[in-house]
């Protein structure tokens, strides 16, 4: 072959493999090239997604700290408004703005709660009578506002609140109570103490109400005048205390309430004056404690009841004087046990003329 021919197609191969070369320099020169842009890309979008996060943890705090300053600011005005200092309408408005704060400040509505009883709790002025007018009309604008602090607690309370305050704790310990309407409130969790309260006047109601899960004390609770309804009351879990409390006037009345998995304590509670209605009250469940208690005058009735399923106890009772009614009372389940009573000497009236339900256990009578 001729060696120009030779030459010339040698030579059109290295063109070709030099433009091939260059090619894929330029292609690996782009790829590389990409690469270090796609890193370059990723740094600067983690750098950015650190940035933003960065400032939203500080907007989050920022933010933060205003709301609880803001919390803060309103809290120590509704205190400050409550103020036994402050006039009716200021103390009112005061006992809604720690309510409203309660709702808002999920964190500390135990402490807003804690303000309301405590308000309950400040020291009593009893009704001064008419003939003085200015200490009339101060008396009852301070009871108006004590009982809204009840509606307001109440509200809260019931099924379908906005804001549910169940499960929280209640003290009004030592309260006196002239009137106010907790009917419908559902105690299901925490704690709750009407221990040492007094009932000397007006009407208070737990009408409807539910005790299913909270601890409730009514320890050494007087209840002197007036009524303290518990009709058609649910008691089906948690405790309810009225150990040591004195039923010494007024109308105590448990009417159609149901007892059916509560332990309800009434241990050394004095019965000595005034009315305590169980009348058509259901005990399907739980327990009733009578022990050591004291049934000396007034009237506790048991009319028409049902026993059908819970352990009621009356061991070391004193039955010297009341009128303890049990007549038209089912016995039909759960054990009711006067055995052990320490005095029989005002025995109640049952509905049987000689032998009792099995579910009754009386006296032997060397012990009566």
């Amino acid at each position: 072959m001729d060696p120009t021919v030779v030459a010339a197609w040698i030579a059109a191969g290295v063109s070709v493999l030099t433009l091939v070369g260059t090619l894929a320099a330029q292609y690996l020169g782009r790829r590389a090239t990409a690469r270090d842009a796609e890193k370059a890309f990723a740094e600067q979008r983690r750098q950015l997604e650190r940035t933003l996060d960065a400032q939203n943890r500080q907007l989050e705090r920022t933010l933060g700290e205003q709301r609880t300053r803001t919390f803060n600011e309103r809290f120590a005005t509704a205190a400050e408004q409550i103020g036994s200092d402050k006039p009716p309408e200021v103390r009112l408005a005061g006992v809604y703005a720690m309510a409203g704060l309660a709702d808002d400040w999920a964190e500390n509505r135990q402490t807003c709660v804690d303000v309301l009883c405590a308000y309950l709790r400040m020291p009593y002025e009893p009704d001064p009578g008419q003939d003085n007018r200015a200490a009339q009309l101060a008396f009852q604008a301070s009871r108006e506002i004590r009982h809204t602090v009840i509606r307001v607690v109440t509200a809260h309370l019931k099924e379908g609140a906005e804001t549910s305050w169940q499960g929280l704790d209640f003290d009004f310990t030592g309260v006196v109570f002239d009137g106010g309407d907790f009917s419908g409130a559902c105690f299901s969790g925490g704690t709750v103490t009407f221990a040492q309260a007094q009932f000397p006047s007006g009407a208070v109601s737990f009408h409807a109400a539910k005790f299913s899960g909270s601890t409730v004390s009514f320890e050494g609770a007087e209840f002197i005048s007036g009524t303290v309804s518990f009709f058609l009351t649910e008691f089906s879990g948690g405790e309810v205390d009225f150990r040591y409390a004195r039923f010494a006037g007024g109308s105590i009345d448990f009417r159609s309430s149901q007892f059916s998995g509560a332990l309800v304590s009434f241990f050394e509670a004095v019965f000595s004056g005034g009315e305590v209605d169980f009348r058509g009250a259901t005990f399907s469940g739980g327990k009733l404690y009578f022990g050591d208690a004291v049934f000396s005058g007034g009237k506790v009735d048991f009319t028409g009841a049902g026993f059908t399923g819970a352990l009621v106890v009356f061991f070391h009772a004193d039955f010297s004087g009341s009128a303890v009614d049990f007549t038209a009372t089912r016995f039909s389940g759960g054990s009711v046990d006067f055995w052990g009573a320490r005095d029989w000497s005002y025995p109640p009236a049952f509905p049987w003329i000689d032998t009792p339900p099995l579910v009754v256990k009386l006296p032997d009578a060397s012990s009566a």
